[in-house]
């Protein structure tokens, strides 16, 4: 098939480069140039394991290009909008300049019979408005929404071999749910669910899959919160519970939090429509989902502060992690980020290091000072403070610290490291929820 890819962020170019590979015919278009010159030189502008060899390979089989006029999408009989939906300036509620804006440029492109597809994280009622204007301008095209549930860090992989499809579809749209199969026919034929919903369900699959996940998370760090002050150990409570098949283990760690460029601002948005349609009321506990979230990342600048005698003031902080989460370079409403620069804001210098975040983060926080390794973060340091769980941190021992961090203290923020192997090795050692 033909297929236009409209907007080449994260999410479009990760989509553009799997489709083609899997032998559709793809062009990826966006406004920004050097992203579209980066792209098309296989080097995407952002770290994703697998995908600069996936751009390299497509493009040179000529299957995927890239370019910067929107009327290059003219041709493809289904085209995907992959824009952003940052949080609004001054609100809660979701920015759809970009999807408003996407759809509007792409209307003189298409041609009959065409399906546009969203992909976009938008509020509900987003598709049916959509619809409407399109049936105006171009009554013989259709739109779909097909929600992404990708995971930064495995994005490749849940794109060529997702747990499940969800098609929004107008009623009766049969022809745009042939499309849609016949885009995904490779991971249909392997038995991969297929959910087809109109397009207010579909529009919610989204949003309510990462309410449910941001809940989970702050739920277990509340229970931290309890396990602190009562001496239990989160980390055994959590195994606990998780062995209940109606809670299971995953997304039960406790630690520093969730952050990242879609579950805060997307639950923040999902209030801020509930609080439009006039049932604020039904997501009123997402607002105490997102306040334990940011209380744990104030609670590891506290418990620095102790380890460091009472006051951060002129004392010198090795922070281990930028990103938001390991496999990625991703810095938006990063906690790791957030802690380094709390710090920084109680006196602190802080030397901080990631293995791939560093240049994301320094064009956020150039007041930063960015260590070249982790030995070279944590050297001198008065405490160790670990932020971001990526293997070259985790698995450190306290052998690996010893002869260049005078200090023997660490703070652990993501509950990843061996306590009792810290502690005997003579470090203090501080976690959460954790004795």
């Amino acid at each position: 098939m033909r297929i236009s890819v409209i907007g080449c962020g994260y999410l479009g170019a990760v989509h553009a480069a799997c489709l083609a590979d899997l032998g559709h015919d793809v062009v990826g278009i966006d406004i920004d140039e050097s992203k579209i010159r980066l792209l098309a030189a296989g080097s995407p502008p952002f770290y994703e394991p697998g995908l600069a060899e996936l751009l390299t390979s497509t493009v040179a089989s000529g299957r995927l290009r890239f370019s910067t006029d929107i009327a290059d999408a003219r041709g493809a009989a289904v085209h995907f909008v992959t824009v952003g939906t940052p949080q609004l300036e001054g609100s809660n509620a979701a920015d759809l300049r970009f999807v408003d804006g996407a759809i509007e440029n792409l209307l003189p492109h298409v041609q009959p019979r065409d399906l546009i597809v969203g992909k976009s994280t938008v509020p509900v009622g987003t598709a049916a408005r959509l619809a409407a204007r399109i049936a105006e301008v171009a009554p013989e095209t259709a739109l779909a929404w097909n929600p992404e549930f990708l995971r930064e860090g495995w994005a490749v992989k849940d794109t060529m071999t997702p747990d499940r499809f969800v098609y929004g579809l107008a009623q009766g749209d049969e022809r745009s749910e042939a499309l849609l199969d016949e885009v995904y026919a490779a991971a249909l034929a392997t038995g991969t669910p297929k959910v087809v919903a109109d397009f207010a369900t579909a529009e919610l699959v989204k949003v309510s899959a990462n309410a449910f996940l941001a809940t989970k998370i702050s739920f277990i760090n509340a229970m931290a919160e309890i396990a602190e002050v009562t001496g239990a150990d989160v980390t055994k409570l959590a195994d606990a519970i998780g062995h209940d098949a109606r809670i299971g283990r995953r997304f039960l760690g406790a630690g520093i939090g969730f952050g990242g460029g879609c579950l805060p601002k997307d639950i923040r948005a999902f209030v801020a429509r509930a609080d439009e349609l006039g049932v604020g009321e039904s997501l009123a506990f997402l607002r105490h989902v997102d306040e334990i979230n940011l209380r744990r990342r104030a609670r590891v600048v506290e418990l620095t502060r102790e380890l460091a005698g009472g006051s951060l003031e002129g004392k010198t902080i090795g922070v281990l992690g930028l990103a938001f989460k390991p496999h990625s370079d991703d810095v938006r409403d990063s906690p790791a980020l957030d802690v380094a620069t709390r710090l920084i804001a109680e006196g602190a210098l802080v030397r901080a290091y990631d293995p791939q975040a560093v240049e994301t983060a320094r064009a956020r926080n150039p007041e930063l000072h960015y260590a070249s390794g982790t030995l070279d973060a944590v050297a001198g340091v008065d405490v160790v403070v670990l932020v971001t769980e990526w293997d070259d941190f985790r698995y450190l021992t306290p052998h690996d610290l010893e002869s260049v961090a005078p200090g023997r203290a660490i703070v652990d923020g993501r509950n990843c490291l061996n306590p009792v192997q810290w502690r005997e090795a003579g470090w203090q050692y501080r976690s959460l929820g954790r004795p």
